[in-house]
């Protein structure tokens, strides 16, 4: 493993065997399942695009979170930006490389020339227009694409999500000679509804695998880092597990957890976690997110983080306490709807759970009935 730079840079073997199993099975794309911040988009673009680069693959990334509404636009999007990058190049020379000449003079004489013929206008309607662009990279590139969707799951929350599912799958089964794909997901029920109901087109069509929390491959490199940056100090590995588990194995947390402490030099991780959840900006944070919330979302949120089931009688009369609250079971489960949408709470197995289990720590101090007031508990 090659040493970090920075506290950013994170290398994983995994992305050589996931290549290693669409090489095994060309028609079935991987779905790497995971909940939210655990890594999976940094993994895609800083391990597994680089290793996919490096075995001939052009790889083109699509975030389906960037056009929530029309997640197929947001494929062809990114479609055209890498077909784009290979028609014109960046630079100035290539640019005037690739410009037509059309008049020539030779011996004195004006010769013109004809245009350079140009393919016909991309299709409109998305599902043919995806087809279309496939197509064109499949042949400007004439070798492997690998197509990464992130949040694959916003496919299936469209009004017409099965014509954009099936429209996917058909290019990805039509072009399987040379168009491989690695979705991720972050929604248990969302995955379920896309890739196992039956029905869908998506059934049984790809193969669902979990993405592993990280370990002692992206601690020991944080704690070689944080040596070399402060000679002489080191950071307890036992207690980067402790707290890693303790923020929900998320990668990005965890990293700028190291870099607070590193600012100040400290050694004990427990004491930079307790640092950080206290600091200003985090409380700004944590109040910004309850603030744009309803005071009934609110109680909802907090009866989920102290492990109140949300539906129960219980529950009800707690709710009771917010002022106009007038809880039904209907509302709540509105509630738990809005905060879902919002990416506060997460399904996990048969439950919901606050996302962010630092979050959770800060709202299990609260009041069901208190309105929020940033950084107060």
């Amino acid at each position: 493993m090659n040493r970090m730079k920075t506290f950013d840079d994170i290398e994983s073997a995994l992305a050589q065997s996931y290549l290693g199993l669409l090489a095994a099975q060309p028609r079935r794309p991987l779905t790497l399942f995971a909940p939210r911040r655990i890594g999976k988009t940094f993994f895609l673009d800083h391990d597994l695009a680089p290793v996919a680069q490096q075995s001939g693959f052009l790889t083109i990334y699509a975030d389906l979170w960037l056009n929530k509404s029309a997640p197929l636009e947001a494929i062809n999007h990114a479609l055209e930006e890498v077909l784009d990058t290979l028609q014109v190049p960046s630079s100035a020379v290539g640019r005037a490389a690739k410009t037509p000449v059309t008049k020539v003079s030779i011996l004195g004489s004006g010769i013109e020339l004809g245009e350079e013929p140009s393919p016909r206008p991309l299709p409109d309607k998305p599902a043919l227009r995806l087809d279309a662009l496939v197509t064109r990279l499949a042949a400007k590139y004439q070798g492997k694409l690998l197509l990464m969707l992130d949040e694959v799951q916003a496919l299936a929350d469209v009004p017409d999500g099965v014509d954009v599912i099936a429209a996917l799958r058909a290019v990805l089964y039509t072009k399987r000679k040379v168009l491989h794909a690695v979705f991720t997901g972050s929604s248990q029920e969302g995955l379920a509804v896309l890739m196992t109901s039956v029905g869908s087109p998506m059934y049984q069509f790809a193969q669902i695998l979990t993405f592993p929390s990280l370990g002692d491959d992206f601690l020991q490199p944080l704690a070689n880092h944080f040596s070399k940056v402060h000679p002489g100090k080191q950071l307890d590995r036992a207690e980067l597990r402790a707290v890693f588990m303790k923020v929900g194995f998320k990668p990005a947390l965890m990293r700028d957890l190291v870099k607070a402490m590193s600012s100040e030099g400290i050694t004990d991780v427990h004491l930079g976690l307790s640092r950080y959840v206290s600091s200003d900006a985090q409380m700004s944070l944590w109040g910004a997110l309850l603030n744009g919330c309803s005071a009934f979302d609110q109680g909802v949120l907090v009866a989920v983080a102290q492990g109140l089931p949300p539906l129960s009688a219980q529950t009800l009369r707690e709710l009771a306490a917010i002022p106009g609250a007038n809880p039904t079971i209907g509302k709540v489960r509105t509630a738990l709807s809005n905060l879902k949408r919002a990416g506060i709470l997460t399904k996990a197995g048969a439950g919901t759970v606050v996302d962010d289990p630092l979050f959770a720590e800060y709202l299990a101090k609260r009041r069901i009935a208190s309105r929020a007031n940033a950084g107060k508990p």
